[in-house]
């Protein structure tokens, strides 16, 4: 019974469906006929222009849409939780060719205008002293929490008044939007670019970049080209993309696996570490306890010595879903 990451997840049926009927002869790269509907569908989608660009991991979106604003003697300021600090294994500075990350403070994994002050205010504006040219933010939060769209505009002001881009990494944005009940673009905010993920919420093997900058996608296309991450058939990754967007099947998969977090987090409310707001749930659990659930044949992962990380997926079985509130609630 698998909690222990969304990663771990079937891929959608109409994900399959939607590459098999691409699976014809067309242009290659991303001169495709599915991959030229990408920025028309993503431009209804949030209300205002955008340039898409498919790669195929959330890693490689995060780290080029940070390179459209961030020269290599620069900086991104982000939580000092976020992925592309704790889970990206240096491809920051890799793909940014050396730029540093600074690191804020902020509950849950969520960053504020005041916890970002604190970490740019001090820097002098001097040779001697890296600078700071972007911030980014996780929506949800590497905790499972939700940046409101009223705490994503203050950023997005704090941000211009000091001359800085704003990327989201959105590999659970889909859950975030269900979370909020509001609309993707109010989710997102004035953000610059956005890194969207699919495979989380059953895609296969595309993420979408969404730049909000159109002009910044130009060079990304270079970039992209370079890092490896232009395949030659283009088409099976914006298939799925269209896919997932079709009917808002995406939002669809992501309150389901929103649901059945919460019907968990429902089950032991006093052992929350945060709140429970998208499909990730952290929990006080010894040892002991964690060697009795996966010897009932639950996987998750260890969050430190007394914690627990369990992630359902949009495909979360019920049966699944209620033995583990079972054996939650006995322990």
């Amino acid at each position: 019974m698998q909690f222990m990451s969304d990663n771990t997840a079937a891929v959608h049926p109409a994900v399959w469906k939607a590459m098999m009927d691409a699976d014809a002869p067309d242009a290659p790269y991303d001169n495709d006929a599915l991959s030229g509907r990408l920025d028309a569908t993503f431009s209804a989608l949030f209300g205002r222009e955008c340039a898409v660009l498919w790669v195929a991991s959330g890693t490689a979106a995060n780290c080029l849409a940070l390179a459209a604003m961030v020269p290599p003697h620069g900086a991104v300021v982000c939580h000092r939780e976020a992925h592309i600090e704790m889970d990206e294994a240096g491809a920051p500075g890799f793909f940014l060719h050396g730029a540093k990350l600074l690191l804020a403070q902020g509950q849950s994994a969520r960053v504020t205008p005041e916890t970002l002050a604190a970490v740019i205010d001090p820097i002098r504006d001097d040779v001697h002293q890296v600078q700071p040219h972007a911030i980014s933010i996780t929506q949800a939060s590497e905790y499972g929490c939700v940046y409101r769209p009223d705490e994503v505009a203050a950023i997005a002001a704090f941000a211009k008044a000091r001359g800085l881009g704003l990327h989201m990494d959105g590999a659970r944005f889909a859950n975030a939007v269900a979370h909020l009940g509001c609309s993707p673009a109010a989710a997102a905010g004035a953000v610059d670019a956005l890194s969207f993920g699919f495979v989380k919420n059953g895609g296969m093997s595309a993420e979408a970049i969404v730049f909000f900058d159109v002009e910044a996608a130009r060079t990304i296309r270079y970039r992209r080209k370079r890092a490896g991450h232009l395949q030659s058939k283009g088409r099976f990754m914006a298939a799925q993309i269209l896919a997932m967007l079709e009917d808002d099947l995406w939002l669809d998969n992501a309150r389901a696996a929103n649901a059945a977090a919460a019907a968990i987090a429902g089950a032991v409310p006093d052992r929350l570490l945060h709140p429970v707001e998208a499909n990730e749930i952290f929990l006080t659990c010894t040892a002991a306890e964690r060697d009795a659930l996966r010897g009932q044949g639950f996987a998750f992962y260890d969050w430190g010595a007394d914690a627990a990380r369990l992630v359902t997926s949009w495909d979360a079985k019920g049966a699944h879903v209620s033995a583990l509130v079972r054996a939650l609630e006995a322990l």
